[in-house]
C-alpha cells in the first residue's frame, strides 16, 4: 500500500513550492540566468517557509530539504558576491 501524503495546507505548499525553487535557484546561478538580487529574493521566501516548526515526519523530512538547499544556495550566494 502506498503512503498517502500530507493533506495539502497552505504551509505544505509552500513548502513544496520551496523546494521545486531550490534547483531553479541553483541552476540559474550556475548559469548566470539568475541575478543576485534575484536568487537572493528567491531564497528569502524558501527561508519563510521553514521558519515554522512541524510535526508530521513528512513535512519535518521536505523542510530538512528546503533548509540544505537553502544551505548550498547561501554558499553559492556568497561565492559570487
Amino acid at each position: 500500500m502506498s503512503k498517502q501524503p500530507p493533506p495539502s495546507t497552505p504551509e505544505i505548499n509552500r513548502l513544496r513550492a520551496a523546494a521545486a525553487l531550490i534547483p531553479i535557484i541553483e541552476s540559474g546561478l550556475a548559469d548566470s540566468r539568475l541575478s543576485v538580487e534575484r536568487a537572493a529574493l528567491m531564497a528569502s521566501f524558501c527561508e519563510w517557509t521553514v521558519e515554522k516548526p512541524f510535526d508530521d515526519p513528512s513535512v519535518v523530512k521536505l523542510a530538512k530539504t528546503v533548509d540544505g538547499g537553502l544551505r548550498r544556495i547561501k554558499m553559492l550566494l556568497s561565492s559570487t558576491v
